[in-house]
Parts: C-alpha cells; sequence; structure tokens
C-alpha cells in the first residue's frame, strides 16, 4: 500500500491526509473485487452513482457548484484515483471520467453552463465523457476533422470522434471540432447532450481492460451558442488546460495499480514454497521486489511533485505532468508484469486479480499521451528551457 512516509512530505497538507485515509478505508470497504462480471455499463453507472452518494465526485468540481474544495487540485485527485485505483480498476475509470469529461465546463463554461452540469456531475447523477480522438487524429490533434459550421442559431457539427470512454452511458460530451466560417478561426469546445439529435454511436467495441468505449458520430447536429465551451477558436487552450489537471492523476492511478500487484506479489512470495523455503527467502526474487518498491517511490515524488507544482505554484506543468505520467505508467507495467511472473501460471489465469491488472495497466500508457509522445513533450520543453526555442 502507499508509503505512509510518502503523506509526511510538503506536498500535502492535513486535509490531504485525512482524504487519503478516509478514501482508503471506504475502497477498502466499498470495493472488494477488481473483476467485474456482466454488463460493464451496469458497473459503471452503479459506481459511479456510488462515488457520488459518498462524496468522492465532489472532488471533480468546485465548490460553488457541489464540489468540495474551492477549485479543482491536483492533489486530491491524484490521491483519489492512487486509492480507487488499488482496489478496482473501473471505479478509478469511473471516477477520472467525471473530472475529465466536466474539467472543461469548470475551467472554461459559462455560469449557464456550469449550474446546468455541474451540480449533477457532483452527485453522480449525470455521466460525463470528453471527445477529442479522431480515427486520424489521436495524439496530433492538429489532423482533427471534426467540423462545426457557423449557422444563424449557433453550430452545425459534422464528423466522427473514436476511442470516446463512457459512449453511450454519458449524458452528455465535451466535444471539440474545427470551427468553419466563424469570428476566430480553430478548434472550439462544445457540451453535446447525449440525446441530441444529430448524434449517434455508431460502434461499441471490447478493450483488453473491459469499460464502455466507442465512436459517435456527428451528422448535422445542431447545437445552440450557450453550449459552446469558451471563446470560439479556443478550444486547444480548453483540451490542454483540462488535460494538465488530470495528466498527472493518470500516473497516480498507474501507482495505485503498482501498489496493489506490489502486495498481492509479496504475499504470494511469502507463502510460495520453494526449494526448501518460500520464494520470497531467494535473493532474485529480493533484488524484484527491492527494484520494484523504488519505481514505486519514484513515481509517487514525480507525480506529487506535478500536482504539487499546479496547485500551489500556480505554474505550467506541461513537462513535470508529462514526466509523471511517462515514468508512473511504464514503471507500474514493469512492476505488474514482474509481480504476474513471481505468481506464475496463477497470474494468467482469466479472473484472478493479478491477471486482470495486467490488463488495466496496458491502456493507461496509451490515453491522455502516449509515452513516445510524453517522450516528445519532455524533450521540447527540455531544449526550450536549454536554447531558449525550439
Amino acid at each position: 500500500m502507499f508509503n505512509p512516509d510518502s503523506l509526511k512530505l510538503p506536498f500535502f497538507d492535513d486535509s490531504h491526509r485525512r482524504l487519503y485515509a478516509d478514501v482508503k478505508a471506504w475502497a477498502a470497504a466499498a470495493l472488494t473485487n477488481r473483476v467485474h462480471t456482466g454488463s460493464v455499463d451496469e458497473h459503471c453507472v452503479k459506481l459511479t452513482r456510488k462515488m457520488g452518494d459518498a462524496g468522492w465526485l465532489r472532488y471533480c468540481v468546485p465548490a460553488e457548484y457541489g464540489g468540495a474544495l474551492q477549485d479543482l487540485d491536483s492533489r486530491s485527485l491524484c490521491l483519489l484515483r492512487q486509492a480507487l485505483g488499488y482496489y478496482d480498476g473501473l471505479a478509478d475509470f469511473a471516477f477520472v471520467m467525471q473530472g475529465l469529461g466536466s474539467g472543461p465546463i469548470s475551467l472554461f463554461g459559462s455560469e449557464a453552463l456550469k449550474q446546468k452540469y455541474l451540480p449533477h456531475v457532483a452527485s453522480g447523477k449525470m455521466l460525463a465523457a470528453f471527445a477529442l480522438s479522431e480515427p486520424d487524429a489521436g495524439s496530433d490533434v492538429a489532423a482533427m476533422s471534426t467540423r462545426a459550421t457557423r449557422t444563424n442559431q449557433g453550430y452545425r457539427l459534422n464528423g466522427v470522434k473514436t476511442w470516446i470512454s463512457n459512449a453511450d452511458i454519458a449524458d452528455f460530451y465535451t466535444v471539440f471540432a474545427r470551427v468553419e466560417n466563424d469570428e476566430a478561426e480553430g478548434v472550439t469546445a462544445f457540451v453535446v447532450d447525449a440525446n441530441t439529435p444529430g448524434l449517434q454511436v455508431t460502434e461499441r467495441f471490447d478493450v483488453c481492460a473491459p469499460h464502455p468505449i466507442g465512436t459517435l458520430t456527428f451528422t448535422d447536429c445542431e447545437i445552440p451558442v450557450s453550449q459552446r465551451i469558451g471563446q470560439a477558436g479556443k478550444g486547444f487552450k480548453v483540451a490542454m488546460q483540462n488535460l494538465d489537471v488530470f495528466r498527472a492523476s493518470v500516473g497516480a492511478a498507474a501507482l495505485g495499480f503498482a501498489e496493489a500487484a506490489l502486495d498481492m506479489g509479496i504475499a504470494r512470495a511469502s507463502s510460495r514454497k520453494m526449494f526448501g523455503a518460500t520464494l520470497a527467502d531467494l535473493q532474485i526474487t529480493q533484488a524484484a521486489i527491492g527494484d520494484m518498491s523504488t519505481e514505486i517511490d519514484a513515481s509517487t515524488l514525480l507525480i506529487y511533485r506535478a500536482a504539487w507544482e499546479r496547485d500551489v505554484l500556480k505554474q505550467r506543468t506541461t513537462k513535470s505532468a508529462a514526466m509523471a505520467k511517462m515514468f508512473a505508467t511504464e514503471s507500474a507495467q514493469r512492476v505488474i508484469d514482474r509481480c504476474v511472473q513471481l505468481h506464475g501460471g496463477l497470474g494468467v489465469k482469466v479472473g484472478h486479480p493479478m491477471e486482470m491488472l495486467y490488463r488495466e495497466i496496458r491502456a493507461l500508457r496509451i490515453y491522455e499521451g502516449a509515452t513516445e509522445v510524453q517522450q516528445v513533450i519532455i524533450a521540447r520543453e527540455t531544449m526550450k528551457n536549454k536554447t531558449g526555442e525550439i
């Protein structure tokens, strides 16, 4: 579990320490099975409602609209995802989608949009989604082809979004489209209700760690001006600042996964008899545990440094959040792989929590910017700081 000494670091204040203790106790009692069977949609809706009732989703919106804190706090979001990820990857997914999907409204939305959506996000009564990726525009947002054409009443959306989490169960989608014949060219963000005519979920597909995901198709989908988030043509800024809030939290979820794997790995190695002793008595096992423990602590420092810089220093965290996301997800993959190995055949048995962790971690190295994209971001920011230009 989370090294208790980490909470003594100056990155945290007493409210963060209380939050972690409270969510850890709640998750231990409420999230008792990492492996879900049956309808993944039903599980996600149920988990969202459960976290809303418990008050955890209040950390996804500002206090004025039913939130727990005055502003979005990256450290709190990371602590919540770390604790949820330790117990249940699907609960972590359901939690972050509430924040990621509504974050643009919290950061840039009009007062009317905030009043309309955010209280229901905080209570878990409305499910949110974030629709940025397209078939030919994932990490390369500049390649976006979904169009928003200005009309007398507002905008008409046409295009396709894919790899959209919460597809078919979300009540609303934060959608990004390239504006045509508007007062400002560029990407613009909109809130599109799920029942808006012209919006269809045209595909659902399975991924290795099951969750609701699919493709949205917009065909002459009429959106009033009142549903626009922020200024026309400023949607790229909306998307990037939203991702800056949540990118470090991807690393925190991976950290929770890695801690769960290490705890299970140590328990298995300590009980597994081998060569007249236990697996844990072997020096090769101890070396692996030493490496994994160090990687977990290094991830912790990178994640909460990035979150602290955003919360306290109020500075851009493009580089530090990219480092945290990249290192924590990659190291969690290594930790989980080693712990699967410690479990032997049991570690790849479908339905075992260790096997579930092995599937859950893989997507985190891709979404919200693949590892290779983070490497480019880090390199460019580093060279910019060294040379003054890139």
